[in-house]
């Protein structure tokens, strides 16, 4: 296995001022660091359910200008909760030594109504760090990692469309 690096997230958040919901990974993984932008493993399922919830065409592998402007579009803000950390490649068991992000940045920008948490880690992190911050407590959905097997694409559809369709424009 890999050994531990402490590592910059390495790219901003995607917000403005219309967001009503901020989605919150854990951290970006090998493949999001190398692409500077949100998911950018191609079996990562984000942005396939995203597309599917908002009724859109899923934006091409490295197309991040077509993903953030997705993003806005609807309303979405999207981040991660860590800013740096300890980590080994890209797995969420391994971070250790967190800085948390600035979630204020978004909070003073957005009338946020609602968090949503790719993950357990996320979720746990957000509780810890983040929640303190914003006031709003978090739902935790199932990760739309592709180490996240056990949830089918339909399942997971389902799962996030329920939690984001409210606050989607």
């Amino acid at each position: 296995m890999a050994d531990y690096q402490h590592i910059s997230h390495g790219f901003e958040p995607v917000f403005d001022e219309r967001c009503r919901v901020l989605v919150l990974g854990s951290f970006p993984s090998v493949l999001s660091r190398q692409n500077q932008f949100y998911y950018g493993n191609p079996q990562n399922r984000f942005w396939r359910v995203l597309a599917s919830v908002v009724g859109e065409e899923v934006p091409a592998v490295g197309d991040v200008p077509g993903k953030r402007a997705l993003l806005l579009r609807h309303g979405v803000a999207l981040w991660d909760v860590i800013e740096s950390c300890d980590v080994r490649g890209s797995s969420d068991a391994s971070i250790k030594n967190v800085t948390p992000s600035d979630v204020a940045r978004i909070t003073r920008a957005a009338p946020l109504e609602a968090v949503l948490c790719n993950g357990g880690t996320a979720g746990r992190l957000y509780r810890r760090w983040l929640e303190p911050v914003t006031g709003i407590e978090a739902e935790v959905l199932p990760s739309t990692s592709p180490a996240n097997a056990s949830w089918s694409l339909e399942r997971l559809l389902a799962r996030w469309s329920a939690a984001l369709a409210p606050y989607v424009r």
